[in-house]
């Protein structure tokens, strides 16, 4: 059995999934943790300090028991900007704004309101009408202006322009947008002075 099946391996048994496994030619070993998604679950639940603490222990027993050799192991949790990778990834994370890197740019036969030759998007995912796609609603601010210009910045809320279908095997890396709205702490701020 190799060191990845062995993580993955201890990861699952202590109860969590094996979100990211990197190995650095400096002797890093970083592996990232998350709770297993559940549809039916009241509330998400989030990977906290101790959680990083109880795989680091087993997994440093369990590496020293199997002979991988590493200088230093890092547990985490993969943020807000999580990779998506397998399927189950996009369907819990249906709704939410993600960036898309395509393998392959768009064609010129794309046409609308997207210019041809792109390869990244961000965009609200959905899930496509057939069994295995998915769909990237892009917002305004995503779509290419006409001779190349940068679009104006308005106020409010971008508007979906133009819906873009793709399968897994076309992705070559999708992420959560890394977006933090700190609009709630000022609600709060100013609710308290009135």
């Amino acid at each position: 059995m190799g060191w990845q099946q062995v993580i993955e391996q201890t990861v699952v048994g202590l109860g969590y999934e094996l979100v990211d496994l990197e190995r650095s030619t400096g002797g890093l070993l970083r592996v990232t943790i998350d709770w297993p998604w559940d549809p039916a679950a009241p509330q998400e639940r989030y990977i906290t300090v101790d959680d990083c603490e109880r795989v680091t222990r087993q997994l440093q027993y369990v590496l020293e028991v199997e002979g991988v050799d590493y200088k230093r192991l890092e547990v985490g949790s993969p943020g807000i900007d999580r990779p998506l990778r397998q399927p189950r990834d996009y369907e819990r994370f249906v709704g939410e704004v993600v960036d898309v890197t395509l393998r392959a740019p768009i064609g010129a036969a794309a046409g609308g309101a997207v210019a041809p030759g792109r390869k990244k998007f961000r965009g609200t995912l959905r899930a496509g009408e057939a069994p295995g796609t998915w769909q990237l609603e892009l917002l305004e601010d995503e779509a290419a202006p006409p001779g190349g210009a940068k679009p104006a910045r308005r106020r409010g809320e971008p508007t979906t322009v133009q819906v873009l279908g793709f399968t897994l095997d076309e992705v070559r890396e999708a992420r959560l947008a890394p977006i933090v709205d700190f609009k709630g702490r000022r609600a709060r701020g100013a609710a308290g002075q009135g």
